[in-house]
C-alpha cells in the first residue's frame, strides 16, 4: 500500500495567484468572453489589427478589475456588496403615533 500525502487544502477557499473565490470565476468567464468577441469579430470580417486591439485591451482591462476588486472587497466583500441592495435604507411607517401607542383589541375567534 502506497503512502499519500495529506490534502492540507481542505476547508480553505480556492486561490490562483492572488485571486480568490468568485474572483476567479469572473476572471475565467470574462477571458473566455473576450476570446469569444475576438473570434467572432473576426468571422464577421474585421481586421486583424482591430481585433487583436479589442482582445488585447479586453483582456487587460478585465485582469486590472478582478485584481482591483479582490484587493478591495476581499473573498465575500463581493457577495456583502450585492446584498446591501437588498435591503431598504430605512422603513416607513405610515401610522400616527397615537394609533402605534393604543394596544391592539382582542381578536375574538374559534380558540380549540
Amino acid at each position: 500500500m502506497g503512502a499519500y500525502e495529506i490534502n492540507k487544502g481542505i476547508g480553505r477557499t480556492v486561490e490562483f495567484k492572488g485571486l480568490k473565490a468568485q474572483y476567479l470565476f469572473i476572471f475565467a468567464g470574462g477571458l473566455l468572453a473576450t476570446f469569444v468577441l475576438v473570434v467572432i469579430l473576426y468571422m464577421f470580417g474585421v481586421s486583424q489589427i482591430l481585433c487583436l486591439v479589442i482582445g488585447v485591451s479586453g483582456a487587460t482591462l478585465l485582469v486590472w478589475q478582478t485584481f482591483a476588486m479582490n484587493r478591495k472587497y476581499g473573498e465575500h466583500g463581493l457577495m456583502k456588496r450585492r446584498a446591501v441592495g437588498y435591503h431598504p435604507r430605512y422603513l416607513i411607517c405610515r401610522r400616527s403615533v397615537s394609533r402605534l401607542l393604543q394596544t391592539p383589541p382582542e381578536k375574538k375567534g374559534n380558540t380549540r
